[in-house]
């Protein structure tokens, strides 16, 4: 799959993707230092400006869920998405977000850092489809979500079935 992907756009999202099914989906993972990744990436064809930008969204990534672990507690309450937010993340993928914070798919700390994400990607109209790439790698950025990242999983095939044909 991966494979395609590099073939089609080669945005952030489709790096981003290309890394999680190369490197990611192993028992124990095995992610080479930034500068051979780097090299990985673009001897797989990927312009290197879109690289930086797709390592720099990881390296948040991971520094993203340091700060989250902090602020895990302190967020209870209803969550209100400011205008920015708004304009940038459509009612479908605010609604996905909800309803994965529902099943206990994510946890408050963890919808923040998937708000955080998917702004940072800088897509045009981010989709569905990209916010549950987005939710998976943060899910699988995180020890202890095998269950989490199952649910998920269990809520996008459901999603499938359920969709009109």
């Amino acid at each position: 799959m991966a494979e395609h992907l590099k073939m089609t756009t080669g945005s952030v999202l489709d790096i981003l993707i290309y890394v999680f099914d190369r490197y990611m989906l192993d028992e124990q993972p095995e992610v080479p230092e930034r500068e051979r990744l780097a090299r990985d990436l673009e001897r797989a064809g990927f312009a290197p400006a879109k690289v930086e930008r797709a390592l720099d969204w990881l390296t948040d990534l991971a520094f993203g869920n340091e700060r989250g672990a902090e602020t895990a507690a302190a967020q209870r309450g209803v969550r209100v998405f400011s205008d920015s937010e708004l304009a940038r993340l459509s009612t479908e993928c605010r609604g996905l977000l909800l309803t994965l914070e529902r099943a206990r798919v994510l946890t408050p700390a963890q919808r923040e850092l998937v708000i955080e994400r998917m702004l940072a990607l800088d897509a045009d109209e981010p989709d569905t489809e990209q916010l549950k790439w987005v939710v998976l790698m943060v899910l699988s950025s995180q020890p202890g979500q095998e269950l989490a990242v199952e649910r998920l999983g269990g809520l996008v095939a459901e999603a499938r079935l359920n969709a009109p044909h």
